[in-house]
C-alpha cells in the first residue's frame, strides 16, 4: 500500500469591502492583543549603553572627517585650494589661542577614545575582562585614559 506524500487542499476564500470604520474598528481589537515590548525608558541607564554610542559616533566621525579631507585634497588643485601640510600648519597659527585648544581637544577626544575602546574590544575579543563588573571597571578606565590622553595631545 503506497501513501500518497504530496496531497492537495484547497481552501475556499471569499473577500468581502469593509467600510472605513468596520476596518479601523477591526484593527483596534488586533492592537489589544499584539504584545507590548520594553521600552529603554523602564531600564536604569548604564555606562555601556553610553559608550557604545560613543564608540560608533567617534568612529563614524573620525572616518567622516578622513574621507571628507581626503575628497578635499583630490579634488584641491581643480578649485585652486591649497591643503598641503604647509599651507594647513600657517593656517592652524593665525587663529586664535581658545580656537586652536578647542579644535585640537575635539580631534584628540574622539582618536582616544575611540582607539583605547578599540583595545578594550581586542581584550573581550580573548575572552578577557568580560564579566559586568569588568566591562564596567574597564569602560571607566576608557574614559579616564581617554580624557587625561586627550588632555595631553591638545596641550602638547
Amino acid at each position: 500500500m503506497s501513501v500518497n506524500m504530496f496531497s492537495r487542499r484547497a481552501l475556499q476564500l471569499t473577500t468581502r469591502r469593509l467600510s472605513q470604520a468596520s476596518g479601523q474598528e477591526i484593527l483596534a481589537n488586533q492592537r489589544l492583543h499584539r504584545p507590548v515590548s520594553p521600552h529603554l525608558a523602564i531600564y536604569r541607564p548604564q555606562v555601556t549603553w553610553y559608550l557604545s554610542a560613543l564608540n560608533r559616533i567617534t568612529g563614524a566621525t573620525l572616518s567622516g572627517g578622513i574621507y571628507v579631507f581626503g575628497a578635499a585634497y583630490l579634488v584641491a588643485p581643480l578649485f585652486g585650494w591649497h591643503l598641503e601640510s604647509a599651507s594647513l600648519a600657517a593656517s592652524f597659527a593665525t587663529l586664535p589661542i581658545v580656537l586652536k585648544v578647542a579644535l585640537k581637544a575635539f580631534v584628540a577626544f574622539p582618536f582616544t577614545f575611540h582607539g583605547l575602546n578599540g583595545i578594550r574590544h581586542l581584550v573581550w575579543d580573548t575572552g578577557a575582562a568580560i564579566t559586568n563588573q569588568q566591562v564596567i571597571w574597564t569602560g571607566w578606565t576608557v574614559v579616564g585614559l581617554s580624557v587625561i590622553s586627550a588632555l595631553g595631545l591638545t596641550f602638547l
